[in-house]
C-alpha cells in the first residue's frame, strides 16, 4: 500500500505520539509500504511554524527522511485537480493533498474526518 500522510498525521509519527492509532503506525512503519510527505504539508508546517502557531524542531525534514518517507512534489496536475473537487473541506492544504493521493493513487492516511467524504482512499486514524 503507498501511503500520503496528512500533517498532523507526519507530526505525530515523528513525535510517537499516542493519538496515532496502532493501525496507521503499522502502515507507515512497514517496510513493504512506500509512504509519501507532500511539499504542500512542508509549505504548511513552514507557515504555522514562522508565525508561532506550531512548534516543530528543525530537523524534522531530515528525520522523515530517515525514516525512509518520501518527498511528494506539488505538480502541474495536482493543483488542477483541486478545482475540480467539491467544496466540502475549506482547508487548501487539506484540498491539495486529496487531489494528490487521488492523482497519484495513494491511500491518504488521516484523522480529519471530513476527507473520507471525497473519493478517495484514506486509512482514517
Amino acid at each position: 500500500m503507498n501511503l500520503l500522510l496528512d500533517t498532523h498525521i507526519a507530526l505525530w509519527w515523528l513525535a510517537d505520539d499516542p493519538s496515532l492509532s496502532r493501525a496507521a503506525r503499522d502502515h507507515i512503519g512497514d517496510t513493504r509500504n512506500l509512504v509519501f510527505v507532500s511539499a504542500a504539508t512542508v509549505w504548511e508546517v513552514s507557515i504555522k511554524a514562522a508565525i508561532g502557531k506550531l512548534e516543530v524542531d528543525e530537523s524534522w525534514l531530515a528525520a522523515l527522511l530517515e525514516d525512509g518517507i518520501q518527498q511528494l512534489p506539488v505538480r502541474w496536475n495536482h493543483a488542477e485537480g483541486v478545482r475540480r473537487l467539491p467544496m466540502i473541506h475549506r482547508d487548501p492544504f487539506d484540498r491539495l493533498l486529496i487531489a494528490q493521493a487521488m492523482d497519484e493513487r495513494l491511500t491518504l492516511v488521516t484523522a480529519d474526518e471530513t476527507i473520507p467524504t471525497y473519493p478517495v482512499h484514506c486509512l482514517v486514524n
